[in-house]
């Protein structure tokens, strides 16, 4: 289809919920300007002209006139926030990039992927990483549980979808830290981990990893030294 709005993407390539929406837009072939904030100091146009609700990113605003600045966009653009929200949108709004199945079934099962991913694997990552309230193997058995729904070959339920929009950005930065030992667990835990996901019970699920990582939508939308870079100098962090 032809694009008939303006599409204003305010990011932080830091955030895996912004590369979520990044990696639709760039499924799609939007016509967008990404709008890169500091999220250590949040500007205050931001939080009371794009995002007042929640001041988060990802945001997006749709439509109104081209030219309207970033930073005061225009009372006609539809603001919209929250990931799995903005990439649905995307996915209505050019259904030729096909994000959303159009097997009712389809649909329902990449639904429930993305549902599960979120309480299985996030609430898993957030307490390995961050919160040290979590041991390598909740992290081992969520990923394990997420390979189990894998279909043998291909992407969560076959083409790629809003489902592997939602997974791609966090298996991504689990490995990462894995492999460079970054986060709250003891010393070379992480390593020891990435170990276990490199052995044959999940040689499904890194296929997959691999598989997403190819995708163009994902390279164009991941820098990995700089992600890697922040991470290492992330204070939440650094061990005492």
């Amino acid at each position: 289809m032809v694009q008939s709005g303006q599409i204003t993407f305010y990011t932080h390539i830091y955030s895996p919920y912004c590369q979520r929406v990044h990696i639709a837009l760039e499924e799609v072939h939007a016509d967008y300007r990404a709008v890169t904030l500091n999220v250590m100091q949040w500007p205050e146009w931001y939080n009371t002209k794009v995002n007042p609700t929640t001041r988060k990113i990802p945001a997006i605003t749709y439509g109104g006139p081209a030219d309207a600045p970033p930073e005061d966009p225009s009372p006609e653009a539809v603001k919209l926030t929250k990931s799995l929200v903005i990439v649905e949108f995307l996915a209505d709004l050019f259904p030729e990039g096909k994000l959303r199945p159009s097997d009712p079934v389809q649909l329902a099962s990449a639904r429930l992927f993305v549902a599960l991913f979120d309480a299985k694997v996030f609430e898993a990552f957030k307490n390995y990483f961050f919160m040290a309230t979590a041991q390598a193997s909740d992290l081992l058995a969520a990923l394990e549980f997420i390979q189990a729904r894998l279909p043998p070959t291909g992407f969560a339920v076959g083409e790629f979808s809003i489902a592997d929009v939602a997974a791609a950005p966090f298996l991504a930065r689990i490995v990462l830290l894995l492999e460079h030992d970054i986060g709250m667990y003891p010393v070379g835990d992480g390593k020891k981990t990435l170990e276990e996901l490199r052995k044959p019970k999940f040689a499904r699920l890194m296929k997959y990893i691999a598989d997403l990582k190819a995708r163009p939508s994902f390279q164009a939308s991941y820098d990995e030294a700089q992600v890697l870079f922040i991470f290492q100098n992330n204070p939440t962090l650094k061990r005492t």
